[in-house]
């Protein structure tokens, strides 16, 4: 019987999907979003992951993208104890599938990442590490920052600084300049393999060491971490000027999503 071109291509399309099927395995991933932050300098009673932005939740903008980020397989919420119950309103009212667990954060961010982190399923291999407040970020730099995770074992968001960055020590006064090519301002998400962000989470405690964002901690275990250039409109909410900006943004893309 001969072998037909169709049969040929019927054959390698069944060889690629089985080959996704185990890359997806291999690469399965967690969101971990941190959210147990008060946003003092929002200035508001309510907390900044519950603020509202364009008529939803700053969170919740934030675990919709991860929600449509196709390789992201499940999605855990570290949450001030007091709104652990308030994301269960939100999966069903937003369709969150993805969200798995709601665990209570720690008293610092560094360590409410780590419940989360110890919070997912035995199959996670990669977690995505992001910021609740960082609500702009797009599905689609979340799966090019863990695609270079999945080559490297780290990998962060960020965008080369445009400004002339100076270390100023105590006194105010400069201490350096470092070269402006080298500079990046680091975002989320920073996406590493489970079983090293774990070891890098307890050397972290172990040796007292406080970290600035997750990517330090790898660096602390002198594993290298891999910047990936995503967008500047992936701010963090932070202040109130934030607010009209993130609504400006969310309104172009929902004019051009309307256009296509």
């Amino acid at each position: 019987m001969s072998y037909t071109t169709k049969e040929a291509a019927h054959d390698i399309a069944d060889v690629l999907r089985a080959a996704d099927k185990e890359a997806g395995k291999r690469n399965y991933t967690a969101a971990v979003i941190v959210a147990g932050g008060s946003g003092t300098r929002m200035g508001e009673k309510t907390t900044k992951q519950m603020m509202l932005l364009c008529g939803k939740p700053i969170v919740v903008h934030t675990l919709l993208a991860y929600q449509n980020t196709p390789c992201i397989k499940e999605i855990v919420v570290a949450a001030k104890a007091d709104e652990i119950d308030i994301y269960k309103q939100f999966k069903e009212k937003y369709g969150i599938t993805k969200l798995t667990a709601v665990v209570p954060g720690g008293e610092t961010r560094q360590a409410s990442a780590l419940a989360g982190a110890e919070a997912v399923s035995s199959k996670v291999r990669y977690v995505a590490i992001a910021d609740a407040a960082r609500c702009l970020t797009t599905p689609e730099e979340i799966s090019e920052v863990c695609r270079v995770a999945y080559k490297t074992d780290a990998a962060s968001a960020g965008i080369p600084a445009t400004d002339t960055v100076k270390i100023v020590g105590k006194s105010g006064y400069i201490e350096s300049t470092p070269e402006r090519a080298m500079t990046w301002q680091a975002q989320t998400p920073q996406v590493f393999r489970h079983a090293l962000y774990l070891a890098a989470s307890y050397a972290a405690i172990e040796h007292k060491f406080c970290a600035t964002d997750d990517n330090s901690l790898v660096e602390f275990v002198k594993h290298p971490v891999k910047m990936v250039k995503c967008s500047k409109q992936n701010i963090k909410i932070t202040e109130p000027c934030d607010l009209p900006y993130a609504k400006l943004v969310l309104d172009m893309r929902k004019s051009e999503e309307a256009d296509l």
